[in-house]
């Protein structure tokens, strides 16, 4: 009997939902405080992860979810950049 392969689950940091790993995008903060999306998922570092509904994308800027994920400051440019980068990837 063959075993089940398990699917990593991942919790969106906008809308707090489970979902599959490959559906979520990472972003990640390097130990140099650079925050960007991480496509690869594979990136060093900090890493939260953001579904890429638009809802949550807005709930990502509007209440400043990085700043929580990261308890830094963070930029809103860096909201911009990763905002077109996982809009980008869809």
């Amino acid at each position: 009997m063959a075993k089940k392969k398990s699917v990593p689950m991942r919790m969106c940091i906008a809308c707090r939902e489970m979902k599959p790993k490959k559906e979520m995008t990472r972003v990640v903060k390097t130990a140099e405080g650079e925050v960007f999306a991480d496509p690869t998922g594979k990136a060093a570092g900090r890493g939260a992860y953001i579904c890429g509904a638009s809802e949550c994308m807005k709930k990502l800027n509007d209440k400043k979810l990085l700043h929580k994920a990261f308890s830094s400051e963070i930029a809103p440019e860096v909201y911009r950049g990763v905002e077109e980068d996982i809009l980008g990837e869809k």
